[in-house]
């Protein structure tokens, strides 16, 4: 069986079950007809398990028929329930599947904002193309200069809050323009420059020590938001550009919503960050502490998607692999088999 034009074939219907399923009330007729188009997705599901699809074209429809099936079934879903269902499973799962763009991501970032240091730091010619006035740069680099006190000059729920909104609308231009690709290259890009500049600068001034002192309990956390963001949103640009197996509205449907789980996810990572830069970057902690602080937040960040995101992407891809499982014994009489006009349609 051609499992991409079956998949094709089917698309119209499992929308149409997606629509109902997410519509409030539901007349009689489109009551019979959520159950109709279960029983046929159900079925439809299993042959495609039986020949081996895209794990990800699986673990949707699964997902589909779950909820279709609390539906008809008339079970009451528990809000927190989801939401910690969503930080357990969606969205580390979403972050992990995507870990090649944005480690790749985090290391052009690296080089990049590495190399305009190095050249603001020994160049006087990159400076003048930088924009970079010559003279005594010690309002900014210097101790109790802009750089430092930055960190301290608002009180400290609004500077939380503030950099939390900010990093937010970062994320989301990276995340939102990728599928246009080269706004997203852009916006990092401009990060990279502002960052190589800075670090450059305090090089130059020899206060690399206070750079990262200030940069590194926020930062690390911080920038990962922003290479997870930009490389998921790269990946939604080149899903328009290569869609797979299968066809490019699928493909890029399938995309958009781990793009907008990854979305989601990362306003509470940022969050995070916004509090460790609103009350531990600018604290009276020793520097070597602030640091510990900001690396532990990355370790669990990191440990949670190479963990857990890990283990639930496997397991979705072990589910899409093996044969179609019984259902609940509530939810048997779904099952039943469904007459050829409605395979057909």
């Amino acid at each position: 069986m051609d499992t991409d034009a079956y998949s094709w074939a089917h698309q119209r219907s499992w929308h149409r079950l997606d629509q109902l399923v997410r519509q409030r009330r539901l007349s009689g007729a489109e009551a019979d007809e959520l159950v109709r188009l279960y029983r046929a997705s159900s079925q439809q599901l299993a042959r495609l398990q039986g020949h081996h699809p895209d794990p990800e074209l699986v673990a949707g429809l699964s997902a589909l028929l779950a909820r279709a099936r609390g539906r008809v079934l008339a079970a009451r879903t528990q809000p927190w329930r989801e939401v910690g269902r969503f930080f357990t499973h969606h969205f580390p799962a979403a972050v992990y599947r995507a870990w090649p763009w944005w480690v790749g991501t985090t290391v052009i970032f690296l080089a990049v904002a590495g190399v305009i240091a190095v050249l603001v730091d020994n160049s006087r010619a990159a400076r003048s193309a930088l924009g970079i006035p010559e003279g005594d740069l010690s309002t900014i680099t210097g101790p109790g200069g802009s750089f430092e006190t930055y960190y301290s000059e608002h009180p400290n729920e609004a500077f939380a809050a503030q950099v939390w909104t900010h990093n937010s609308w970062v994320s989301a231009i990276a995340l939102f323009t990728g599928v246009l690709i080269l706004p997203a290259v852009y916006a990092m890009f401009m990060n990279a420059l502002n960052l190589g500049i800075t670090g450059g600068l305090m090089a130059d001034a020899g206060r690399l020590d206070s750079f990262f002192g200030f940069i590194l309990p926020h930062g690390t956390l911080e920038l990962t938001a922003l290479f997870v963001a930009g490389g998921v949103g790269l990946k939604l640009g080149w899903t328009l550009v290569d869609p797979g197996r299968v066809s490019r509205a699928a493909a890029m449907a399938r995309q958009g919503r781990a793009t907008a789980t990854v979305a989601l996810g990362l306003v509470v990572v940022l969050l995070v960050c916004g509090l460790l830069e609103g009350f531990v970057t600018p604290s009276g902690l020793p520097a070597p502490v602030r640091i510990a602080l900001g690396f532990t937040a990355e370790a669990l960040f990191l440990c949670y998607v190479f963990g857990i995101g890990r283990r639930v992407a496997g397991e979705q891809d072990a589910r899409a692999a093996a044969p179609a499982a019984l259902p609940d014994p509530a939810a048997r009489w779904l099952m039943a088999p469904v007459d050829n006009t409605l395979e057909r349609a």
